[in-house]
């Protein structure tokens, strides 16, 4: 049975013909001369027809040459079209990624984030799933995270954004009604917010502050937003993060010498995805909008 020839012999005959040489071609090519000689013997092998004569000035293109030689063209040129097809397809940034965070970020602060990617990127669509249940990365349950904890896991891509802060706020509301503490041992006189579960930010906080142990809490909820829109609602003092906060002039910080929480923050993703267009741009736009939110975190309210 008759082999197809390769691609690389016409492409090694195509530019034998238009340098003049093995040599040139070679160079041309960044082949040996060998090799060149290797692709054209076996091309005249597979046409069944010499395709150059030797002369004083170097290869002579036969009748058989100068005939094959339109088809040559045609299928470098296809080659060409080819290569640039796929070279903007692998750059073109559209179809859907799938982004897992916490329920508060995904919520309250990776919104304007993805408006931006999506509006720089039309062809983009985004999932996002804001729940405090983690998404496998390694399975592609989600391609790209925001977490709270560091990843373990190898055969991720991590970038650490950073730490988030977090303290006591209240609704001026509610501090007009009830005072201001000034200490932390009179928060025990207040309405405070916490959990009904034992979270990260609990454990964090009973290991930093052993009071915390000791304080009534007279609104529980298990959802972290729920809880930021409790403070906002003026139930009592609860802890969420500064720069959710800080924009808001009705949301007090308070017992900001005393205490505070920094909430580490990393962006993950699979390494096979690093090569994704779509994977790629998100995952740095995360990067950059969660660097710039850390940033409002730790700025002072005028």
């Amino acid at each position: 049975m008759d082999i197809e020839p390769s691609w690389d012999f016409y492409r090694s005959f195509l530019t034998v013909l238009r340098q003049g040489s093995l040599s040139a071609a070679a160079r041309e090519l960044g082949l040996t001369q060998p090799t060149i000689g290797r692709h054209i013997d076996a091309l005249e092998e597979a046409v069944g027809a010499e395709l150059f004569i030797r002369s004083s000035n170097g290869l002579v293109p036969t009748d058989v040459a100068l005939d094959l030689q339109p088809y040559a063209e045609m299928l470098a040129t296809t080659a060409a079209a080819l290569l640039r097809t796929a070279s903007s397809q692998r750059d073109k940034v559209e179809g859907t990624v799938r982004i897992s965070a916490s329920e508060v970020i995904g919520i309250e602060v990776l919104p304007p984030i993805i408006a931006d990617l999506q509006e720089a990127y039309p062809g983009l669509q985004v999932e996002l799933s804001a729940s405090d249940t983690l998404e496998d990365l390694m399975n592609r349950e989600a391609d790209i995270a925001v977490r709270m904890a560091e990843p373990q896991q190898d055969a991720l891509v991590v970038r650490r954004i950073g730490d988030i802060p977090l303290g006591f706020h209240a609704h001026r509301r509610y501090l007009e009604r009830h005072g201001t503490p000034r200490a932390m041992a009179e928060l025990a006189g207040h309405r405070l917010i916490g959990f009904d579960r034992q979270t990260a930010y609990i454990r964090m906080m009973r290991k930093l502050h052993p009071l915390a142990d000791e304080l009534a809490y007279t609104f529980r909820t298990s959802s972290h937003l729920a809880h930021y829109t409790a403070i906002r609602a003026g139930i009592g003092i609860g802890i969420c993060q500064t720069g959710l906060a800080r924009p808001n002039p009705d949301l007090v910080h308070i017992l900001a010498d005393e205490f505070e929480i920094q909430l580490g923050t990393w962006v993950a993703m699979h390494e096979s995805l690093k090569t994704s267009p779509r994977c790629r741009v998100t995952f740095d736009a995360l990067v950059r909008g969660l660097l710039n939110y850390i940033k409002s975190c730790k700025e002072t309210r005028a």
